[in-house]
């Protein structure tokens, strides 16, 4: 973060001074947990469900920060902003779980101007802020556009998918005079969340995945996520200005984004008309994709360290941003090659003691997304057949589908079978037309089969799961079934002579 005055803060913020005299300097980040705050740091003092920031104020001055940004009087240097601030709407917002007097609302709305106004200072100069969104696979693609900008100039991005009306502005108050780089995911759970965000943090480069089914319960309809992600091109500059859209052109709800923005539009995929282009896609024996990388600056060979062939389109963005930000085609090929899983509980592949292969993709889970986890697990298990290694998908309920939930479960069901699975196991009731769309489909005795809860799971699978398998677990994080992972993964977990 620039360094800035309590009084500066106040001004921005449109707030007032409370026990300090405006000369006290924030010379580091925000934080709204009193335990990871910095020395000179600004304490961010926000409602929860169990407890109230508020009453840390003083204990996080104490630990070195040199003001609270708060919604009431707290006793501490402080600057106390308007309970009436505009321009949070808290839907759908895990920070503002628990606001029940709308002061998380109004620091938040504080935050996001704060946030604005470092961010136009930097970009002022050198900064250049770099937006993403899609309904699916936005964290990895952040964390490989990271990976590529980083030898171009420091750069600054989120950890995991802290992509809210908190993750956003925290995330862009890391930056400071010395970054280049500010990459940012935009998610939204309703219209405007992401117009919102990219007016905290104008994007000049903006980056969109694909329109998937994740939150079409709020949406209603896919056109509708669709109009929702588009807001994220409609917020970049002209291209005279410098403004640029990446959009996966395979997706058709995407590649119409283009009549969306003045910026110039870099269109990615497989499809001919991709300026961006991946040919001659091949999978190794743990998904993990090969292809040609194409662009107008030439061509190389790309070997991902990653699982899934839907990596190949993350890549692709990735290489498009590096690309407009002066990197050059070989060096991101290579960097593409060497990249690594920063964020957990991603398609992340770990095989146990006893031998069994373990993909672990259960941090969050859509339709799009299980589709992608499945077809990388099909690819996977074509290997290990030859040695009697069987594939098992444990998967969770999908949330968040609204009206759609039961098809889209059942159609999961179908897929799996279609794929030739060789076991899957359903957990919980709210997942249970994905057992039955399997048995639909023609799977019949225990290939199928439905278990309430994850502790159910992680039983079947010690009785009955064998050294050489391959196992995918993934579901929404409200199943949690990355305890089943765990638990496969703490050697020994398979019957006695059943190991590798």
């Amino acid at each position: 973060m620039i360094p800035l005055t309590l009084a500066e803060v106040a001004e921005i913020t449109g707030g007032v001074l409370h026990h300090a005299d405006g000369s006290e300097r924030v010379t580091a980040g925000v934080e709204f947990d009193s335990r990871k705050i910095a020395e000179g740091g600004l304490f961010v003092a926000l409602p929860g469900e169990r407890v109230d920031g508020h009453s840390f104020a003083a204990a996080a001055v104490a630990a070195g920060a040199s003001g609270v940004l708060a919604a009431r009087e707290v006793d501490a240097p402080s600057v106390i902003v308007p309970r009436e601030a505009e321009g949070v709407t808290g839907t759908g917002s895990v920070a503002l779980s628990g606001d029940t007097d709308g002061s998380g609302a109004a620091v938040l709305a504080a935050l996001g101007k704060l946030a604005r106004a470092v961010v136009q200072r930097l970009s002022r100069t050198s900064l250049t802020v770099v937006g993403l969104t899609g309904s699916s696979g936005k964290t990895s693609t952040k964390d490989l556009i990271a990976q590529l900008l980083e030898p171009l100039g420091p750069t600054i991005a989120p950890p995991g998918s802290f992509n809210n009306e908190l993750g956003h502005p925290w995330t862009a108050l890391r930056a400071d005079a010395s970054t280049r780089h500010l990459v940012l995911e935009l998610s939204a759970r309703g219209m405007g969340h992401i117009a919102e965000l990219a007016a905290i943090a104008p994007p000049r480069i903006g980056a969109v995945l694909n329109v998937g089914s994740a939150h079409v319960g709020e949406f209603g309809s896919r056109e509708r996520i669709a109009t929702a992600k588009g807001e994220l091109v409609e917020a970049l500059p002209a291209a005279d200005d410098g403004g640029v859209a990446v959009l996966n052109v395979d997706d058709p709800l995407v590649a119409a984004m283009r009549e969306r923005t003045a910026a110039r539009v870099v269109p990615v995929g497989t499809a001919e008309q991709a300026e961006i282009r991946a040919t001659d896609i091949r999978l190794d024996e743990q998904a993990r994709p090969s292809f040609q990388l194409h662009t107008p600056e030439g061509s190389a060979e790309v070997t991902l360290p990653l699982s899934g062939e839907h990596q190949v389109s993350n890549a692709l963005v990735a290489a498009a941003v590096a690309l407009e930000l002066g990197g050059d085609v070989a060096e991101i090929a290579e960097r593409l090659s060497g990249v690594t899983r920063r964020s957990e509980r991603r398609m992340e592949v770990v095989t146990s003691g006893d031998g069994v292969t373990v993909l672990n993709d259960s941090y969050n889970a859509n339709p799009e997304s299980v589709r992608a986890a499945l077809k990388a697990l099909a690819a996977m298990s074509e290997h290990r057949r030859a040695a009697g290694g069987r594939s098992w998908a444990v998967l969770g309920v999908m949330a968040e589908l609204g009206e759609a939930a039961t098809a889209a479960h059942d159609e999961i069901g179908r897929l799996a079978v279609r794929l030739n699975i060789d076991r899957l196991v359903v957990v919980g009731e709210e997942a249970a037309a994905m057992h039955r769309g399997a048995c639909l489909e023609g799977s019949w005795g225990r290939e199928s089969v439905l278990v309430p809860d994850a502790d159910a799971a992680i039983e079947l699978l010690r009785e009955e799961l064998s050294g050489q398998d391959v196992l995918l677990v993934k579901a929404s994080k409200i199943a949690e079934l990355w305890r089943v992972a765990d638990a496969v993964l703490e050697s020994p977990f398979v019957r006695d002579g059943d190991s590798a």
